[in-house]
């Protein structure tokens, strides 16, 4: 197998805690369609985390003092080649559970490059939550890709096996995925002949 055809490995991180949250409709269908191109999909719940509110950042605890929820995820996101976002969009800003979860980390994410699923309830997508993630994304080392995938009316756009209930999801993210794996690749062969630092 071949290098441009050897599978990758993401985690797709989902950004809602909320009851009844239409973002895990988003977190399948990322999921979803990875795996249909022969990837490895790791979901980072935060609801099944249940993280704190960030007091210390994994990197700021002792060796081998870290909660075990974190030391699992500092495994994981070392071991994959990007990252999902998948985000809805809370008063045109980021879901705090989000950013909690982010935020509870940094080297770990460096030299791999992020995506952004983004949806709302309404017609823009999330769009405007996305616009703030890119700097957040760029500043922890995991710049997001030029386009993302954004999904307006989330509660009929997808049912609740994240299954596209019209055309306009599928078309979109077949450009947004090939132009993800087109980075991960990049960058995996870029972090094997070593990084600036």
């Amino acid at each position: 197998m071949s290098e441009a055809t050897s599978p990758l490995s993401f985690a797709v991180l989902l950004g809602s805690v909320r009851r009844n949250r239409m973002g895990i409709r988003a977190a399948k269908l990322a999921m979803h369609a990875l795996e249909a191109r022969g990837h490895e999909a790791i979901l980072v719940d935060p609801l099944e985390l249940q993280l704190p509110l960030l007091d210390r950042m994994y990197k700021e605890y002792a060796a081998g003092t870290a909660p075990p929820s974190l030391e699992q995820l500092a495994m994981l996101y070392r071991r994959v080649d990007g990252f999902v976002i998948v985000s809805g969009e809370y008063n045109h800003g980021i879901p705090p559970a989000l950013k909690n979860l982010l935020d509870h980390f940094l080297e770990e994410y460096f030299w791999r490059p992020s995506a952004i699923v983004c949806y709302s309830a309404g017609m823009f997508g999330g769009v405007r939550a996305a616009v703030a993630l890119r700097t957040t994304l760029a500043e922890l080392g995991m710049p997001a890709i030029p386009s993302e995938c954004p999904i307006p009316r989330i509660a009929s756009a997808l049912d609740e096996d994240g299954k596209p209930q019209n055309e306009h999801v599928p078309r979109t993210l077949i450009r947004f995925l090939d132009e993800f794996e087109w980075y991960a690749r990049a960058l995996q062969r870029q972090r094997r002949e070593g990084t600036p630092y």
